[in-house]
């Protein structure tokens, strides 16, 4: 087992989620003591995934709320890193604004608090989406997006595209985390993650990982809805990569702000012909337009030295795998 220079503690929010699981698992692999916060830690059937981990003698679970002021103070106490993770993901929601974008705001400042406060913590880590910074205007498509662009919320909240209140959210939360980090002289780095796909730590199957491979859905009616809502541009990332690439920061020394991590930049025309290729036995429909030119880039990520280790090839056999063994692609 890799260890890390003397003995560190790492805090990780929302450790049962599907990002977070696999960065719990990637810190005790390096020899981190790792607090993780979960709402329920005695909840067998969210938390065993952890509790089976190798290494989970350094692993401590504790309760914690994203709306709750102060329940992040436990936990955090004596981390040297925290990477807060946790966020709602409800992409139905029938109130968006009390059940994603107020605990994503609340939820993010309430760590923030108790960071700021806590001086153990050398530098936070906030999981972040490019949510945060493609939902633009249509006239504004187009564009090679970095990290100094910012989705527009008041055209998110007018015009409600698909997915409007997610991104809402994470644009709302990782701004006001900014703020506040300035105000209190925190050292924070945000991880600005295409979308996600691959192997899940957890018993459920996260809904990222089918989102990217919609295109290979039975389901007819889920296909079409799907194709409604990822018209354009697609971008993609390995979860295993999204956590070496949270912990690469929180331990580099120069890094610095918000950084893109995209290992895979295509559009949804060039996405359905490399499946219906890769994958004939799914007979993958090619029948697109591109209707967008807007590319991502994780430069700044690599110009500090990260190395991206999955690409397409990789992020789509290992996850069109994982999903026929959950039943969800036929073999």
């Amino acid at each position: 087992m890799t260890t890390v220079s003397g003995e560190k503690t790492a805090c990780v929010t929302g450790a049962n989620g599907y990002v977070a699981s696999l960065l719990v698992k990637q810190l005790l692999d390096k020899g981190y003591n790792v607090h993780a916060t979960v709402r329920d830690p005695g909840n067998q059937a969210k938390v065993s995934h952890l509790l089976s981990l190798t290494g989970s003698e350094r692993l401590k679970l504790f309760r914690a709320d994203l709306t709750v002021e102060g329940s992040f103070d436990d936990p955090i106490n004596g981390c040297h890193f925290v990477f807060h993770v946790a966020s709602p993901v409800i992409f139905d929601s029938e109130d968006p604004e009390n059940e994603i974008i107020k605990p994503a705001v609340q939820g993010t400042l309430n760590v923030l608090r108790t960071c700021a406060k806590t001086k153990t913590v050398k530098r936070v880590v906030l999981t972040s989406s490019t949510a945060t910074v493609r939902g633009c205007r249509e006239e504004e498509s187009g564009r090679n997006l970095t990290e100094d662009n910012w989705s527009d919320v008041e055209f998110l909240l007018s015009e409600k595209p698909p997915f409007w209140a997610y991104s809402v959210s994470k644009t709302l939360a990782e701004k006001e985390a900014w703020k506040f980090a300035a105000e209190n002289r925190i050292d924070l780095i945000s991880v600005v993650s295409v979308l996600v796909s691959g192997p899940s730590l957890t018993p459920e199957v996260p809904q990222t990982v089918i989102l990217a491979l919609f295109l290979l859905m039975t389901d007819s009616e889920f296909r079409r809805k799907r194709q409604q809502q990822m018209t354009g541009s697609v971008s993609l990332v390995h979860v295993d990569d999204v956590c070496r690439a949270h912990i690469f920061l929180a331990e580099k020394d120069s890094a610095s702000g918000r950084y893109i991590c995209s290992a895979v930049d295509t559009n949804v025309p060039e996405l359905a012909k490399f499946l219906s290729n890769r994958y004939p036995q799914h007979r993958v429909s090619t029948d697109f337009i591109d209707v967008s030119s807007e590319k991502v880039s994780g430069e700044k990520l690599i110009k500090e030295g990260f190395t991206f280790k999955f690409g397409i090839e990789e992020i789509y056999d290992e996850s069109v795998e994982y999903l026929m063994t959950k039943g969800l692609l036929p073999k």
